[in-house]
Formats: structure tokens, C-alpha cells, sequence
């Protein structure tokens, strides 16, 4: 009876071991594996802002390029119409003046500034909102590495991480020409 008991207690043991080892290098593949999808993470957020911004600033460009048109249109209409005296023509560029001025009123209707200062506002937004979500998923894997890096370095981790080729991944370093910023270019 007792070397029953003393099978079932060593089957128990080598189970419980055989087990441990499991939970462990799960651990393992799952940590490796949330690093790898941190940084696909990061590159996704990168592409969009590579495909995004460009749009966005060539967006408020063309805004700002169509107010600028109108504004310096309708004041080219006013030196004319000042200019002119002949009654035919104050008429003619106050009638164009009348449409310029409608177009005018129609882009910036109910706000207290033109438009473009708004585009340009959406634009800075939407620009924050990206570089806070790149920021982000940075620290998201930087976090994760750390974990990983841990984790493959603590007892009885090592022995696992080492017969499996489990090594060390590098943190996210912003380089010197990320540091460097030069804003949007209008």
C-alpha cells in the first residue's frame, strides 16, 4: 500500500513539474509574442501617419489656397470699383463683387473666422492625436520588452528561455534624427 502511495506521490511530483515547465515557457511564447505585436502595433500607427499627414496638410493647403484666391480677389474688386468711373462698369464689378462676396460668406458661413484657421486646427489635432498614439504604443512595447527581457533572465525562466533560444530584444531608442523636428512644411 505504502509503495502505491509513494507511486502515485512521484507521479504527482513529475506532473506538477512537468506542468511548472509548461505554465512557463506558455509564459515565454506569449510574452515573445506580445512583443511582436507591439511593434506591429507601432509600425501600423507609423504607415498611418506617413499616408495621413501629407493629406491632411495638402487638405488645409488647398483651403487656405481657395480663401486666399477669394479674399485677394474681392480686394482687387474693390480698388476697381473705387477706381472706375464709369457708372457701367462700378456696376458690372459690384455685381461680381456681389457673387464673390456670397462665395465668400458661403465657405466661412456661421463661423467667426475663415475656415483655413479652422482646417489648420483639425490639422494640429489630428497631427497630436497621431504622435500621442505613436508615443503610446511605443511605451506599449518598450513595456513589453521589459516584461520579455524579465522574464527570460529570472530563475528557473533562464533554463527554459536558454534551451529554447529565447534572447534578449532591444528597447525602442528614439534616434538623432526623430529628436530632430522640423514641424509641418507648408
Amino acid at each position: 500500500m505504502s509503495t502505491l502511495i509513494a507511486i502515485i506521490l512521484i507521479i504527482l511530483l513529475v506532473f506538477s513539474a512537468i506542468m511548472f515547465f509548461v505554465g512557463i515557457y506558455n509564459r515565454l511564447v506569449m510574452l515573445k509574442f506580445n512583443v511582436e505585436k507591439a511593434y506591429a502595433n507601432i509600425d501600423v500607427t507609423l504607415k498611418q501617419r506617413v499616408d495621413e499627414i501629407p493629406n491632411l496638410v495638402a487638405t488645409a493647403k488647398q483651403f487656405l489656397n481657395h480663401e486666399k484666391e477669394l479674399l485677394t480677389r474681392l480686394t482687387e474688386l474693390r480698388t476697381q470699383f473705387h477706381q472706375s468711373l464709369n457708372s457701367e462698369d462700378k456696376t458690372k464689378i459690384y455685381n461680381e463683387m456681389s457673387k464673390s462676396l456670397a462665395s465668400f460668406f458661403a465657405v466661412s458661413e456661421n463661423y467667426p473666422t475663415l475656415t483655413s484657421n479652422i482646417n489648420f486646427v483639425e490639422l494640429q489635432k489630428r497631427i497630436s492625436e497621431i504622435e500621442n498614439k505613436i508615443a503610446d504604443r511605443r511605451e506599449f512595447f518598450n513595456d513589453s520588452v521589459n516584461l520579455y527581457n524579465i522574464d527570460i533572465n529570472e530563475f528557473p525562466n533562464v533554463i527554459l528561455a536558454k534551451m529554447f533560444s529565447y534572447t534578449k530584444k532591444s528597447l525602442l531608442e528614439i534616434n538623432d534624427s526623430e529628436k530632430k523636428y522640423d514641424g509641418v512644411q507648408f
